[in-house]
């Protein structure tokens, strides 16, 4: 079972237009409306691909319950936590030449919430309790069982952190992870977040290179991934959007995956079905080598496809990537 939670989740709106003409009035043809948010992108590209996954995330108000909706509408096994405050909105404006994203900041979760949103990933890890069965804890971690353990199961934490979300929460959902006996897999924007996965040992770290930078600081690529891998152990996967994906352990070889050929496309869900597939080869123990090019095959799939959260049949893209030993970082390409 890979688990995905997503702290900040969202309803998705894409609009698909020849042009953006910036300070007009246009006309457009409806939304394409789903549920969304990082972690839901990559639960729905790995539930596609065949793989067992199992959404956590918090959902409030009319768009919540349309998230809620839309997960049973897809299939998608859920364990939503219920709050006050109203899940965002996010809106992708796609052309054939770029795509512009306005994504709203999200509400706060209190500490109870993110007690009882801990614990739901903690159950969902042993196909356990809904959000009906969890209630407040007095510590931020909760109560690990007895019970029995699936094999090879993934934790993923992807997306934006919602507004004052404690630093501390990263690292007790690693914990939680590894107390499960399943790996942990981070990807998120919020640079405090980030450094907290890397210094709690999270299994797997996924930054973009401008989140990476700020992370680490300096301009290089490859040292701030080797440092951020250093400060726990983890593996560090960074994409470089249109210059591949770099993948950098604490010590050993760095491999780069890049595709052979550029692409157009919706780029907004790219980096999660990275994400998916990367959590996929974890589950499954697969080679360095197998998971940075079928992450990169995976990545470009969903360039290729109209909505994040979804990618073409990745197979004929698996043969124009080519992955390499690097000692330098590639030159950006964006």
């Amino acid at each position: 079972m890979i688990v995905t939670l997503t702290p900040n989740p969202a309803l998705d709106l894409t609009y698909h237009l020849e042009k953006l003409d910036l300070g007009s009035s246009q006309r457009v043809p409806p939304a394409q409306v789903r549920a969304g948010g990082k972690g839901i992108n990559v639960a729905r590209v790995l539930h596609a691909q065949g793989h067992a996954s199992h959404v956590v995330a918090p959902v409030g108000g009319a768009a919540g319950a349309t998230v809620r909706e839309d997960l049973d509408a897809a299939g998608l096994r859920h364990s939503l936590l219920e709050v006050e405050l109203a899940t965002r909105h996010t809106l992708a404006l796609v052309t054939p030449t770029a795509t512009t994203n306005l994504n709203e900041t999200g509400a706060a979760l209190s500490g109870t919430q993110w007690q009882q949103l801990i614990a739901l990933a903690a159950a969902a890890l042993t196909d356990g309790a809904t959000a009906d069965d969890v209630g407040p804890r007095s510590h931020l971690r909760p109560v690990v069982g007895e019970s029995s353990i699936p094999a090879r199961a993934v934790l993923v934490c992807s997306g934006s952190m919602p507004p004052e979300s404690p630093v501390d929460a990263i690292s007790c959902l690693v914990e939680v992870a590894h107390e499960h006996g399943a790996r942990c897999v981070v990807d998120t924007s919020s640079v405090p977040h980030l450094r907290a996965a890397a210094d709690a040992g999270a299994d797997v770290l996924k930054p973009n290179h401008h989140e990476l930078l700020a992370a680490m600081g300096g301009d290089d690529v490859l040292t701030a991934a080797r440092a951020l891998a250093n400060r726990g152990g983890s593996i560090v996967y960074a994409s470089l959007g249109a210059a591949g994906l770099l993948r950098v352990p604490p010590d050993g070889a760095v491999l780069h995956a890049r595709l052979n050929r550029s692409l157009a496309g919706n780029t907004t869900g790219a980096g999660d079905a990275a994400v998916a597939a990367i959590a996929a080869c974890l589950a499954t123990d697969a080679p360095a080598e197998e998971t940075v090019r079928l992450a990169t095959a995976w990545s470009a799939a969903a360039v290729l496809h109209p909505l994040a959260g979804s990618i073409t049949d990745p197979a004929p893209l698996l043969a124009d990537v080519t992955v390499e030993t690097v000692t330098t970082a590639p030159a950006l390409k964006d």
